[in-house]
Protein backbone atom coordinates (compact mmCIF):
# COMPACT_ATOMS: atom_id res chain seq x y z
CA UNK A 1 0.00 0.00 0.00
CA UNK A 2 2.90 1.94 1.05
CA UNK A 3 4.41 1.91 -2.81
CA UNK A 4 1.15 3.04 -4.03
CA UNK A 5 0.67 6.27 -1.88
CA UNK A 6 4.23 7.51 -2.75
CA UNK A 7 3.54 6.67 -6.42
CA UNK A 8 0.45 8.95 -6.28
CA UNK A 9 2.28 11.66 -4.47
CA UNK A 10 5.01 11.44 -6.95
CA UNK A 11 2.48 13.01 -9.70
CA UNK A 12 2.37 16.10 -7.96
CA UNK A 13 4.43 19.75 -8.78
CA UNK A 14 3.78 22.79 -8.54
CA UNK A 15 4.96 26.28 -9.54
CA UNK A 16 5.15 27.87 -6.29
CA UNK A 17 5.61 26.03 -2.80
CA UNK A 18 2.07 25.25 -1.91
CA UNK A 19 2.34 21.40 -1.41
CA UNK A 20 3.07 20.58 2.29
CA UNK A 21 4.76 17.31 4.20
CA UNK A 22 3.91 17.08 7.49
CA UNK A 23 5.80 14.23 9.84
CA UNK A 24 5.20 13.95 12.89
CA UNK A 25 7.14 11.46 15.31
CA UNK A 26 5.87 9.58 18.47
CA UNK A 27 5.33 11.41 21.78
CA UNK A 28 5.52 14.84 19.96
CA UNK A 29 2.24 16.43 21.34
CA UNK A 30 -0.01 17.64 18.86
CA UNK A 31 -0.88 20.29 20.50
CA UNK A 32 2.68 22.09 19.69
CA UNK A 33 2.11 20.90 15.74
CA UNK A 34 -1.42 22.78 16.09
CA UNK A 35 0.30 26.25 17.08
CA UNK A 36 3.20 25.34 14.62
CA UNK A 37 0.65 25.77 11.96
CA UNK A 38 -1.13 28.39 13.76
CA UNK A 39 1.54 30.37 13.02
CA UNK A 40 1.88 29.93 9.53
CA UNK A 41 -1.27 30.20 8.71
CA UNK A 42 -0.78 33.75 9.69
CA UNK A 43 2.55 34.07 7.99
CA UNK A 44 0.74 32.82 4.96
CA UNK A 45 -1.60 35.81 5.01
CA UNK A 46 1.51 38.10 3.56
CA UNK A 47 2.18 35.89 0.07
CA UNK A 48 1.44 38.48 -2.22
CA UNK A 49 0.20 36.35 -4.88
CA UNK A 50 -3.09 35.14 -4.58
CA UNK A 51 -3.53 31.54 -6.22
CA UNK A 52 -0.30 30.60 -3.94
CA UNK A 53 -1.77 32.15 -0.79
CA UNK A 54 -5.19 30.64 -1.21
CA UNK A 55 -3.33 26.95 -2.17
CA UNK A 56 -1.43 27.51 0.87
CA UNK A 57 -3.86 28.39 3.37
CA UNK A 58 -5.81 25.48 2.06
CA UNK A 59 -3.40 23.24 3.00
CA UNK A 60 -2.79 24.47 5.74
CA UNK A 61 -5.94 25.01 7.45
CA UNK A 62 -6.69 21.20 6.26
CA UNK A 63 -3.88 20.05 7.99
CA UNK A 64 -5.19 21.56 11.34
CA UNK A 65 -8.86 20.49 10.79
CA UNK A 66 -7.61 17.17 10.16
CA UNK A 67 -4.82 16.98 13.44
CA UNK A 68 -7.30 19.06 15.81
CA UNK A 69 -9.16 16.13 15.95
CA UNK A 70 -6.81 13.71 17.14
CA UNK A 71 -6.02 13.18 20.92
CA UNK A 72 -2.38 12.04 20.37
CA UNK A 73 0.15 10.85 18.04
CA UNK A 74 0.14 6.84 16.99
CA UNK A 75 3.12 5.05 18.45
CA UNK A 76 4.62 4.77 15.05
CA UNK A 77 3.92 8.51 14.57
CA UNK A 78 1.75 10.42 11.67
CA UNK A 79 2.11 11.73 8.10
CA UNK A 80 0.16 14.02 6.00
CA UNK A 81 0.25 15.54 2.77
CA UNK A 82 -2.07 18.32 1.63
CA UNK A 83 -2.37 20.64 -1.86
CA UNK A 84 -3.84 22.29 -3.95
CA UNK A 85 -3.47 22.96 -7.54
CA UNK A 86 -4.58 26.58 -8.10
CA UNK A 87 -4.88 26.56 -11.42
CA UNK A 88 -8.05 23.04 -11.78
CA UNK A 89 -8.96 23.04 -8.34
CA UNK A 90 -7.98 19.61 -7.97
CA UNK A 91 -6.86 18.84 -4.51
CA UNK A 92 -5.25 15.80 -2.14
CA UNK A 93 -5.52 15.18 1.61
CA UNK A 94 -3.58 12.07 3.09
CA UNK A 95 -2.90 11.72 6.63
CA UNK A 96 -1.50 8.26 7.49
CA UNK A 97 -0.08 5.88 10.35
CA UNK A 98 3.55 4.55 8.68
CA UNK A 99 4.69 0.82 9.01
CA UNK A 100 7.97 2.24 11.10
CA UNK A 101 8.80 4.66 13.27
CA UNK A 102 8.43 8.57 11.99
CA UNK A 103 12.46 9.05 12.82
CA UNK A 104 12.10 13.33 12.89
CA UNK A 105 9.56 16.16 12.66
CA UNK A 106 9.51 17.36 9.38
CA UNK A 107 7.82 20.31 7.94
CA UNK A 108 7.66 21.64 4.57
CA UNK A 109 5.76 23.75 1.78
CA UNK A 110 7.16 23.17 -1.40
CA UNK A 111 6.92 22.22 -5.20
CA UNK A 112 6.29 18.85 -4.15
CA UNK A 113 5.35 16.63 -1.64
CA UNK A 114 8.73 15.01 0.42
CA UNK A 115 8.18 11.53 -0.14
CA UNK A 116 11.68 10.28 1.17
CA UNK A 117 10.91 9.35 4.63
CA UNK A 118 8.20 7.28 3.07
CA UNK A 119 10.06 5.42 0.91
CA UNK A 120 12.99 4.49 3.26
CA UNK A 121 10.31 2.64 4.69
CA UNK A 122 9.14 0.68 2.23
CA UNK A 123 12.18 -0.81 0.85
CA UNK A 124 11.01 -4.16 1.90
CA UNK A 125 12.05 -3.41 5.61
CA UNK A 126 10.40 -6.80 6.27
CA UNK A 127 10.98 -10.33 4.51
CA UNK A 128 10.05 -13.83 4.34
CA UNK A 129 11.79 -16.39 3.52
CA UNK A 130 10.01 -19.42 1.38
CA UNK A 131 11.21 -22.52 0.94
CA UNK A 132 9.98 -25.98 -0.11
CA UNK A 133 11.64 -28.99 0.12
CA UNK A 134 11.04 -32.23 -1.17
CA UNK A 135 13.74 -35.41 -1.98
CA UNK A 136 14.41 -34.25 -5.78
CA UNK A 137 12.90 -30.79 -6.07
CA UNK A 138 12.89 -27.44 -4.47
CA UNK A 139 11.55 -23.51 -4.58
CA UNK A 140 13.10 -21.34 -3.15
CA UNK A 141 10.91 -17.24 -2.79
CA UNK A 142 10.82 -14.30 -0.84
CA UNK A 143 7.79 -12.56 0.02
CA UNK A 144 8.17 -8.62 0.06
CA UNK A 145 5.29 -6.60 1.31
CA UNK A 146 2.71 -7.38 -1.84
CA UNK A 147 4.99 -9.03 -3.98
CA UNK A 148 5.98 -12.98 -4.21
CA UNK A 149 9.27 -13.32 -5.60
CA UNK A 150 10.44 -16.91 -7.14
CA UNK A 151 14.18 -16.61 -6.67
CA UNK A 152 15.24 -20.39 -7.97
CA UNK A 153 13.78 -24.02 -8.76
CA UNK A 154 16.18 -26.50 -8.39
CA UNK A 155 15.04 -30.23 -9.12
CA UNK A 156 17.53 -33.45 -9.33
CA UNK A 157 16.85 -36.87 -10.63
CA UNK A 158 16.98 -39.40 -7.68
CA UNK A 159 15.94 -43.20 -8.83
CA UNK A 160 12.81 -44.74 -7.21
CA UNK A 161 13.54 -47.84 -4.60
CA UNK A 162 15.20 -51.05 -5.72
CA UNK A 163 13.16 -54.00 -5.60
CA UNK A 164 15.80 -56.73 -5.90
CA UNK A 165 16.24 -57.54 -2.55
CA UNK A 166 19.10 -58.08 -0.24
CA UNK A 167 22.96 -56.91 -0.35
CA UNK A 168 22.34 -55.28 -3.76
CA UNK A 169 18.97 -53.37 -2.40
CA UNK A 170 20.65 -52.03 0.64
CA UNK A 171 23.71 -50.90 -1.76
CA UNK A 172 21.31 -48.95 -3.77
CA UNK A 173 19.34 -47.48 -0.60
CA UNK A 174 22.53 -46.23 -0.03
CA UNK A 175 23.52 -44.46 -3.36
CA UNK A 176 20.01 -43.27 -2.86
CA UNK A 177 20.54 -41.73 0.14
CA UNK A 178 23.73 -40.34 -1.17
CA UNK A 179 22.03 -39.01 -4.07
CA UNK A 180 19.28 -37.05 -1.38
CA UNK A 181 22.21 -35.89 0.90
CA UNK A 182 23.99 -34.19 -2.09
CA UNK A 183 20.51 -32.78 -3.35
CA UNK A 184 19.94 -31.30 -0.16
CA UNK A 185 23.48 -29.58 0.73
CA UNK A 186 22.60 -27.76 -3.00
CA UNK A 187 19.37 -26.61 -1.68
CA UNK A 188 21.02 -25.58 1.74
CA UNK A 189 23.55 -23.67 -0.23
CA UNK A 190 21.42 -21.83 -2.28
CA UNK A 191 19.30 -20.88 0.48
CA UNK A 192 22.11 -19.30 2.28
CA UNK A 193 23.11 -17.39 -0.63
CA UNK A 194 19.45 -16.33 -0.81
CA UNK A 195 18.86 -15.55 2.88
CA UNK A 196 21.86 -14.53 4.71
CA UNK A 197 22.70 -10.99 2.97
CA UNK A 198 19.34 -10.49 3.58
CA UNK A 199 19.92 -11.58 7.45
CA UNK A 200 22.86 -9.30 7.50
CA UNK A 201 20.92 -6.25 5.98
CA UNK A 202 18.33 -7.05 9.19
CA UNK A 203 15.52 -7.40 6.52
CA UNK A 204 15.04 -11.09 7.13
CA UNK A 205 12.18 -12.39 9.21
CA UNK A 206 11.08 -15.13 9.10
CA UNK A 207 11.07 -18.57 7.10
CA UNK A 208 8.68 -20.92 6.14
CA UNK A 209 9.65 -24.36 5.16
CA UNK A 210 7.35 -26.89 3.08
CA UNK A 211 6.97 -29.38 1.48
CA UNK A 212 4.99 -32.88 0.48
CA UNK A 213 5.90 -35.61 3.51
CA UNK A 214 9.01 -35.73 5.42
CA UNK A 215 11.43 -34.19 3.56
CA UNK A 216 11.07 -30.84 4.94
CA UNK A 217 11.96 -32.58 8.52
CA UNK A 218 14.62 -34.82 7.39
CA UNK A 219 16.65 -31.36 5.55
CA UNK A 220 15.81 -29.24 8.72
CA UNK A 221 17.18 -32.33 11.14
CA UNK A 222 20.82 -31.80 8.79
CA UNK A 223 23.02 -29.21 8.96
CA UNK A 224 21.97 -27.94 5.22
CA UNK A 225 20.74 -24.63 6.33
CA UNK A 226 23.13 -21.92 8.00
CA UNK A 227 22.61 -22.14 11.87
CA UNK A 228 21.85 -18.09 12.09
CA UNK A 229 18.63 -19.03 9.35
CA UNK A 230 17.64 -22.18 11.34
CA UNK A 231 16.88 -19.87 14.41
CA UNK A 232 14.51 -18.20 11.48
CA UNK A 233 12.94 -21.07 11.02
CA UNK A 234 9.20 -20.92 12.14
CA UNK A 235 8.22 -23.89 14.20
CA UNK A 236 5.43 -25.19 11.95
CA UNK A 237 5.98 -27.16 9.38
CA UNK A 238 3.27 -26.73 6.61
CA UNK A 239 2.54 -29.36 4.13
CA UNK A 240 2.30 -28.54 0.45
CA UNK A 241 1.51 -30.41 -3.04
CA UNK A 242 3.35 -28.08 -5.37
CA UNK A 243 6.53 -26.14 -6.29
CA UNK A 244 7.54 -23.16 -8.08
CA UNK A 245 4.89 -20.45 -7.48
CA UNK A 246 1.94 -22.51 -7.03
CA UNK A 247 3.43 -24.15 -4.51
CA UNK A 248 4.87 -20.87 -2.75
CA UNK A 249 0.88 -19.71 -3.18
CA UNK A 250 0.04 -22.54 -1.44
CA UNK A 251 2.87 -22.26 1.51
CA UNK A 252 1.32 -18.98 1.92
CA UNK A 253 -2.40 -19.48 2.30
CA UNK A 254 -1.49 -22.04 4.79
CA UNK A 255 1.24 -20.41 6.98
CA UNK A 256 -2.30 -18.25 9.22
CA UNK A 257 -0.79 -16.23 11.87
CA UNK A 258 2.44 -16.30 10.65
CA UNK A 259 2.10 -14.07 7.60
CA UNK A 260 -0.73 -11.90 8.79
CA UNK A 261 1.43 -8.72 8.86
CA UNK A 262 2.48 -9.38 5.32
CA UNK A 263 0.45 -7.96 2.76
CA UNK A 264 0.39 -10.46 -0.05
CA UNK A 265 -0.53 -12.67 2.72
CA UNK A 266 -3.31 -10.29 3.98
CA UNK A 267 -4.78 -9.58 0.31
CA UNK A 268 -4.89 -13.53 -0.30
CA UNK A 269 -6.85 -14.25 3.02
CA UNK A 270 -9.37 -11.07 2.19
CA UNK A 271 -10.00 -11.67 -1.69
CA UNK A 272 -10.63 -15.48 -0.30
CA UNK A 273 -13.56 -14.29 1.94
CA UNK A 274 -14.61 -12.26 -1.26
CA UNK A 275 -15.04 -14.90 -2.87
CA UNK A 276 -16.00 -17.47 0.01
CA UNK A 277 -19.67 -14.54 0.66
CA UNK A 278 -19.82 -13.56 -3.26
CA UNK A 279 -20.35 -17.75 -3.71
CA UNK A 280 -22.85 -18.21 -0.71
CA UNK A 281 -24.76 -15.28 -2.30
CA UNK A 282 -25.26 -14.03 1.44
CA UNK A 283 -25.52 -10.52 1.11
CA UNK A 284 -22.02 -9.65 2.63
CA UNK A 285 -20.22 -7.99 -0.50
CA UNK A 286 -20.36 -5.02 -2.35
CA UNK A 287 -19.50 -3.67 -5.70
CA UNK A 288 -19.56 -0.67 -7.86
CA UNK A 289 -18.15 2.25 -7.23
CA UNK A 290 -21.62 4.19 -5.68
CA UNK A 291 -22.47 0.86 -3.75
CA UNK A 292 -18.81 0.83 -1.99
CA UNK A 293 -18.92 4.37 -1.50
CA UNK A 294 -22.41 4.11 0.02
CA UNK A 295 -21.10 1.44 2.22
CA UNK A 296 -18.50 3.44 3.03
CA UNK A 297 -20.59 6.32 4.40
CA UNK A 298 -23.37 4.38 5.98
CA UNK A 299 -20.41 2.90 7.98
CA UNK A 300 -21.26 -0.85 7.21
CA UNK A 301 -18.25 -1.70 5.18
CA UNK A 302 -15.39 -4.05 7.34
CA UNK A 303 -13.17 -4.21 4.59
CA UNK A 304 -12.54 -2.23 1.31
CA UNK A 305 -10.95 -4.15 -1.50
CA UNK A 306 -8.73 -1.85 -4.23
CA UNK A 307 -6.69 -2.60 -7.25
CA UNK A 308 -3.49 -1.19 -7.06
CA UNK A 309 -4.34 -0.63 -10.82
CA UNK A 310 -6.69 1.79 -10.20
CA UNK A 311 -5.61 5.46 -10.93
CA UNK A 312 -7.99 6.95 -8.00
CA UNK A 313 -6.12 4.48 -5.41
CA UNK A 314 -5.23 7.62 -3.04
CA UNK A 315 -8.65 9.02 -3.10
CA UNK A 316 -10.52 5.47 -1.83
CA UNK A 317 -7.41 5.10 0.35
CA UNK A 318 -8.37 8.62 1.94
CA UNK A 319 -11.72 7.61 2.29
CA UNK A 320 -10.51 4.00 4.27
CA UNK A 321 -8.79 6.24 6.74
CA UNK A 322 -11.64 8.75 7.38
CA UNK A 323 -14.30 5.84 8.04
CA UNK A 324 -12.25 4.02 9.99
CA UNK A 325 -12.38 0.94 7.03
CA UNK A 326 -9.33 -1.85 6.81
CA UNK A 327 -8.20 -1.11 2.94
CA UNK A 328 -6.39 -4.38 1.35
CA UNK A 329 -4.74 -3.54 -1.74
CA UNK A 330 -4.79 -6.40 -4.64
CA UNK A 331 -1.37 -6.51 -6.06
CA UNK A 332 -1.21 -7.35 -9.52
CA UNK A 333 1.15 -10.02 -8.83
CA UNK A 334 -1.90 -12.07 -6.86
CA UNK A 335 -3.00 -15.09 -9.44
CA UNK A 336 -6.58 -13.65 -9.11
CA UNK A 337 -5.97 -9.73 -9.75
CA UNK A 338 -7.20 -9.83 -13.70
CA UNK A 339 -10.34 -11.45 -12.43
CA UNK A 340 -10.95 -8.75 -9.77
CA UNK A 341 -9.75 -5.80 -12.26
CA UNK A 342 -11.98 -7.28 -15.49
CA UNK A 343 -15.30 -8.59 -12.96
CA UNK A 344 -15.26 -5.65 -10.18
CA UNK A 345 -13.52 -2.86 -11.96
CA UNK A 346 -10.62 -3.05 -9.12
CA UNK A 347 -13.03 -2.01 -6.32
CA UNK A 348 -15.43 -4.09 -3.88
CA UNK A 349 -15.86 -4.68 0.05
CA UNK A 350 -16.80 -6.83 2.84
CA UNK A 351 -19.73 -5.98 5.02
CA UNK A 352 -19.55 -6.16 8.52
CA UNK A 353 -23.44 -7.62 7.99
CA UNK A 354 -26.61 -7.88 5.49
CA UNK A 355 -28.05 -4.65 4.72
CA UNK A 356 -31.31 -4.20 3.15
CA UNK A 357 -32.30 -0.97 0.97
Amino acid sequence: MLREIIKELKKWSAHATILLSLYIPPGRPISDVLALLRQEISVAENIKLKKTRNAVEWALNVAYDRLNKIPKVPDNGLVLFAGMNPDTGETIVLMLVPPEKVPVFFYRTDKYFHTEYLEEMATESSVAGLLIVERDAATIGLLKGNRLEVVEELEAYIPGKHHKGGQSQRRFDRIIEQMVDEFYKKVGEHANNVFLPLLEQGKLKVIIVGGPGYAKHDFLAGNYLDYRLKQLVAPELIDVSYQGEVGLRELISKAGDILKDYEYADSMKQLEEFKYHLAKDDGLVVYGEEEVKLALEQGVLKTLLISENREDITQWLELAHQYNVKPVVISKDLPEAEWFNKTFNGIAGILKYKITY
